[in-house]
């Protein structure tokens, strides 16, 4: 009888001990809220331009070392993108809505951004991060996210299959509302590592 007792006050004691802890933990759970998707496209639609210089490193299989490259990239919302090579060659690649020019060794040529599938959601990838476009970016890709706002990664998986034939997988980072990393796996084995030094913004972005 005294067992029972003794029994029914130690369930009854560990009962409460549950109890208040779960009160006391209830605000540290409530303030480690996740952070999302919607959030970080809101933080990043605030930049309406910007412009920044990038390293390129290009894995191809069956080369000894990475081919490298260099130059500028810029923005305008809500839907211009350069991206202008200066090194190892000069070269650019402008996309302004569904036009997309490409210039090299002075020529330049014009093509519509959808008829292109092998770029299209590379370049959509790329403008539906800096401008903070959650539905561009829903179109062509499944995406995570990772981090929190003052460190984040966005990894985009193509939705479609002929896009999954030559890319695997993207992986952008960044800090609040700057991307500074972009890594692309490629389906034969390729890779391919962007750095993103961004520039001050101040107003629209310029060609370089």
């Amino acid at each position: 009888m005294t067992s029972g007792v003794k029994m029914r006050r130690e369930i009854a004691r560990r009962e409460a001990l549950r109890g208040l802890a779960a009160w006391l933990l209830l605000p540290l759970a409530g303030g480690a809220q996740a952070f999302e998707l919607p959030e970080l496209m809101a933080l990043l639609a605030r930049r309406r331009s910007g412009e920044a210089r990038f390293n390129e490193l290009r894995f191809v299989q069956g080369f000894d070392a990475p081919l490298e490259s260099s130059g500028t990239l810029a923005f305008t919302a809500p839907d211009r993108f350069e991206r202008r090579t200066l090194e190892p060659r000069a070269e650019a690649m402008v996309v302004d809505g569904n036009t997309l020019t490409l210039t090299r060794s002075g020529r330049s040529r014009q093509l519509a951004l959808d008829s292109t599938p092998e770029l299209q959601p590379l370049v959509e990838a790329l403008r539906g991060t800096l401008t903070g476009n959650a539905a561009v970016l829903s179109r062509h890709f499944r995406s995570a996210l990772s981090g929190n706002a003052e460190q984040w990664t966005l990894e985009l998986r193509p939705l479609q299959t002929r896009i999954g034939e030559s890319l695997r997988s993207l992986r952008l980072a960044g800090r609040r509302d700057e991307l500074v990393r972009v890594e692309m796996d490629f389906a034969g084995g390729d890779r391919s590592v962007m750095t993103i030094v961004p520039r001050a913004a101040a107003g629209p972005a310029s060609a370089p």
